[in-house]
């Protein structure tokens, strides 16, 4: 973890805070987190890395997509499907524009967005 932190340290110095490869290191430290079961942690990571790389590459590159999902992975493992259900949609929509209907990132959050939407009716 220190090293991770020792990263972001590095990156924001060097880049700026605002840099695609900020939010990837911040993303990368949340997903640590997340992995060590540390939600409250890598929530707050993740939200970060998310809204940077929305402003530095915009609101339909793929990247959003796979920080989009994972704070919806996140949010799926605390049981909050709710705010799970909307993260999925729009990632899927981002990647099926810029990859592809048939892409295995397409099929791959498909297959989560449909694990929700099972949880929400059982």
């Amino acid at each position: 973890m220190t090293l991770y932190k020792r990263a972001l340290l590095i990156w924001e110095k060097q880049l700026g805070p605002d840099h695609p490869d900020m939010a990837a290191s911040l993303n990368n430290l949340g997903a640590l987190y997340f992995r060590l079961g540390d939600y409250d942690k890598a929530e707050p990571l993740y939200r970060l890395a998310l809204e940077i790389t929305e402003k530095a590459l915009g609101p339909n590159h793929p990247e959003l997509a796979t920080r989009l999902n994972n704070l919806g992975s996140l949010y799926y493992n605390l049981g909050d499907y709710d705010k799970v259900e909307p993260l999925y949609k729009r990632a899927l929509l981002i990647l099926k524009k810029s990859l592809g209907p048939d892409h295995p990132k397409v099929a791959a959050v498909t297959k989560h967005l449909k694990l929700v939407q099972e949880k929400q009716f059982n």
